[in-house]
């Protein structure tokens, strides 16, 4: 296993997060979705997050991060989903149309191995139900 440092505490803290836009509406496509991988990766690499995996589909986000601990996995999330919420918005207009806002308030976390493909479902599925 590899560890980093940031002179203070060595750590190796991965997390798993998926997220989905308001309603679990499916609108990251049409160019959106290419446009908010390369804001994702702008993010991580300003706050100095290893992004591990990206995946985007049309109606959530999973992303594999490094986080140090001293930065914390909410910062990230928070981060990721402000910022390109109101890009993407102000580059494509329809979005706003179709959404109060981009993204839901909630968000899935789990670190690495501590959670099943089931759980992670469930938590995708649960966001048509409770927006």
């Amino acid at each position: 296993m590899k560890y980093k440092s940031n002179n203070n505490i060595v750590y190796s803290c991965k997390y798993h997060v998926v997220f989905c836009p308001k309603y679990r509406r499916k609108v990251l496509n049409n160019g959106v979705d290419e446009r908010l991988k390369e804001l994702i990766n702008n993010i991580c690499q300003e706050l100095h997050v290893d992004l591990i995996e990206m995946k985007v589909m049309p109606d959530h986000v999973h992303l594999l991060l490094e986080v140090d601990p001293q930065l914390g996995i909410h910062k990230v999330v928070k981060r990721i989903k402000g910022i390109s919420s109101r890009i993407l918005r102000e580059e494509f207009s329809w979005l706003k149309s179709r959404l109060p806002t981009l993204w839901t308030n909630s968000y899935f976390v789990s670190t690495v191995g501590g959670a099943s493909m089931s759980i992670i479902k469930q938590y995708i599925e649960s966001q048509k139900r409770s927006e």
